[in-house]
């Protein structure tokens, strides 16, 4: 049995700005949501609880997607606050990697819209339209752009 990634989620300080960012820069738009979470508002112990801990009082989220059937999920969560604390460089979750159709204009994007390009654009097999680059949005969170499919990339070579 294989599996399909069917979405990601990244917590956020603030959800209005990400939807903001996701959508001008990359084309996500809105498939459901936001949604407000408040415990106050809650009878019994809830879903948003147990997944993400009974610490979590208030939290907003929204599901995002894209054209390719792969969606986002952001996270603001509220009380407790976003922690705005890096995760070790080199341990756990690291990257997203998203398909775009001209590189260059979407580097230009992130930049212009308080994103960051973190390397340089490569080209991974000589000879063959396989570039890719590192990027960050505005939350610190490392974007890969390619511009093929990892299965086009990294097979056969």
């Amino acid at each position: 049995m294989s599996s399909v990634v069917t979405h990601i989620g990244l917590a956020v300080p603030n959800l209005d700005l990400a939807i903001d960012w996701y959508s001008k820069v990359f084309g996500f738009y809105i498939l459901a949501g936001p949604y407000e979470f408040d415990e106050r508002n809650e009878e019994l112990f809830s879903m948003t609880q147990d997944l993400q801990g009974p610490e979590v009082k208030k939290m907003r989220n929204v599901h995002l997607m894209t054209n390719s059937g792969v969606g986002l999920e952001l996270f603001e969560f509220q009380q407790p606050e976003f922690a705005d604390e890096k995760p070790a460089q080199h341990a756990g979750f690291f990257h997203i990697c998203l398909i775009v159709e001209d590189i260059v204009e979407t580097i230009e994007k992130v930049v212009l819209h308080g994103g960051k390009q973190r390397s340089k654009i490569w080209n991974i097999n000589k000879g063959k339209p396989h570039y890719l680059v590192y990027a960050e949005d505005p939350f610190g969170h490392i974007i890969e752009l390619y511009t093929r499919s990892t299965a086009e990339v990294y097979g056969n070579n």
